[in-house]
């Protein structure tokens, strides 16, 4: 199984065995209420799990062995605590098609359990070490409701750039960007 290390938490590639924690995670309403969409039914998340998360997460893996040209396709991947492996999130990668080109960006949510100890900025990080140093994606976007205060600071940590607010389905985000350019004199 695909895993990233950080201090204290990992992302590893979604199982079926998730299936219930993730189902949880995503009712959780302060996870909801920022991410439109992400609650459906168990039916549909196995479904989602089986048919399009587990099976795009081969497609993404095999790409950037292959070659790192990894397209369109979307990497998915549970926060998981190293000490207990309980999944406490995740952090994803995909193409966002209601911004323009370039447009993947990254995706992120942490159980209210685990909000406020860092796990969300490593991961955002991790997932941002990856796809530069492995692939070739040259720009990232991250947005964040402007509501959601926690959300916006992590990606600011991360040395997201804010770009713009825009509306999407009657929601107010602000929209960050990150180039490889400025991420590899940083780091």
């Amino acid at each position: 199984m695909f895993t990233i290390e950080c201090r204290g938490i990992l992302l590893r590639e979604f199982e079926l065995a998730d299936l219930e924690t993730f189902h949880a995670l995503t009712w959780q309403p302060e996870i909801y209420d920022m991410l439109p969409g992400w609650n459906v039914s168990k039916e549909q998340r196995e479904a989602w799990l089986q048919d399009f998360e587990i099976p795009d997460n081969r497609r993404f893996l095999h790409a950037v062995s292959a070659h790192g040209d990894v397209g369109e396709l979307r990497l998915r991947l549970g926060i998981v605590l190293q000490a207990t492996g309980e999944l406490i999130g995740w952090c994803c990668t995909g193409i966002k098609h209601e911004l323009p080109p370039p447009n993947r960006e990254i995706v992120f949510a942490i159980s209210k359990e685990h909000r406020g100890l860092g796990y969300t900025t490593q991961a955002v990080q991790a997932m941002i070490a990856y796809l530069f140093e492995r692939t070739n994606v040259e720009v990232l976007l991250a947005l964040a409701l402007i509501r959601n205060l926690p959300s916006n600071r992590v990606i600011q940590k991360c040395g997201f750039v804010f770009q713009t607010d825009m509306e999407i389905e009657c929601e107010k985000y602000n929209v960050y960007k990150l180039s490889r350019s400025v991420w590899e004199i940083n780091h």
